[in-house]
């Protein structure tokens, strides 16, 4: 009769876990959406927010956010212009193209793991480490949500 109780509140408990987890991951979602909002109405606004900087670490952070915001703008523009054209073109899409559009995303690519990397590396040297990795999530929770909304914006090639 015991390992009939015990067998019960084991089912029991197998099956509300997945309950728990859809729950904590629609919180997950919510707050990254929020997030998502914040940073499109004022990205800077909620970095400060996030990162609680004193003004000796704001002093030598800024700089090092404000150029890589600057390249990760130039790289976003360079790929909405490769995908824009694939998707405004009017005829099949060649082999030569296809060729060519996936060496230019995957250079894309390329170059914002450098700057990814150059980033992460001066906001080591600006912040205390805890603050700096705090940042690089925040940075890739935001990135994480364009290159979702990228993905759904822009059908697969043809």
């Amino acid at each position: 009769m015991s390992k009939l109780i015990l067998a019960g509140a084991m089912a029991l408990a197998a099956l509300t876990v997945p309950l728990a987890v859809a729950q904590d991951n629609a919180a997950a979602v919510a707050d990254l959406q929020a997030m998502q909002q914040a940073a499109r109405k004022d990205k800077r606004a909620l970095v400060a927010k996030t990162l609680n900087l004193t003004d000796a670490e704001g002093k030598k952070f800024w700089p090092v956010y404000d150029k890589f915001q600057s390249e990760l703008a130039q790289l976003n523009r360079e790929r909405n212009v490769a995908l824009e054209g694939l998707v405004a073109r009017d005829r099949p899409v060649t082999d030569a193209y296809a060729k060519q559009l996936v060496n230019e995303l995957v250079s894309i690519e390329e170059q914002e793991v450098k700057a990814l990397r150059k980033m992460s590396n001066a906001s080591m040297r600006a912040l205390p480490p805890k603050k700096a990795a705090r940042y690089l999530q925040l940075e890739n929770k935001l990135r994480a949500v364009q290159d979702y909304e990228i993905a759904v914006a822009f059908p697969l090639a043809q």
